[in-house]
């Protein structure tokens, strides 16, 4: 579930100094703060996705890509580094205070906790598309939020890492 994965990024946001939240170990490895600002934008925009599915009623008889056939067989990202091409890659936010990543990531559960038995009940033949996983109904759009949210935990001890050997 989304919530319990993000619950337990908000409750390790209180580990950390603001000095912490926005280091950076070099240009293109990004802070605690950018990696949580890229979780609750990419979140909020699965979500979007869910309430496009909920307000349709098209059906779209078209299905995942190979690769997000793969992933929700998985259920969950594989453990690699992906780089999205550079025009998808923009540097995420890094001058949110901790407070501020608290209250948007306390938005965004409450957004979830509504939007969780709305994309459970939902027409599975109605879907978005995916750039690329392909056309996913609300709950798959559910699920990958908890997939994405998850593959970051990785990425969090690598940074926390970087932390120590910088001594801060």
């Amino acid at each position: 579930m989304s919530i319990a994965v993000l619950s337990q990024f908000k409750e390790d946001l209180d580990g950390y100094t603001e000095r912490q939240l926005r280091y950076q170990a070099a240009a293109d490895v990004w802070s605690i703060g950018q990696m949580y600002d890229h979780i609750i934008v990419v979140a909020e925009e699965y979500a979007d996705e869910i309430e496009r599915c909920l307000a349709s009623t098209e059906e779209q008889p078209l299905g995942k890509t190979e690769f997000g056939e793969r992933l929700f067989q998985a259920g969950g990202f594989p453990p690699i580094k992906i780089r999205l091409p550079d025009e998808m890659n923009q540097p995420p936010n890094n001058t949110d205070k901790r407070e501020t990543l608290e209250r948007r990531i306390d938005e965004l559960s409450a957004r979830l906790n509504r939007l969780e038995p709305l994309a459970r009940a939902a027409n599975r033949d109605v879907k978005a598309r995916h750039g690329g996983f392909g056309w996913l109904n609300a709950q798959e759009w559910y699920d990958l939020i908890e997939m994405h949210t998850r593959h970051h935990l990785r990425q969090q001890a690598d940074l926390e890492r970087y932390l120590i050997e910088a001594e801060l």
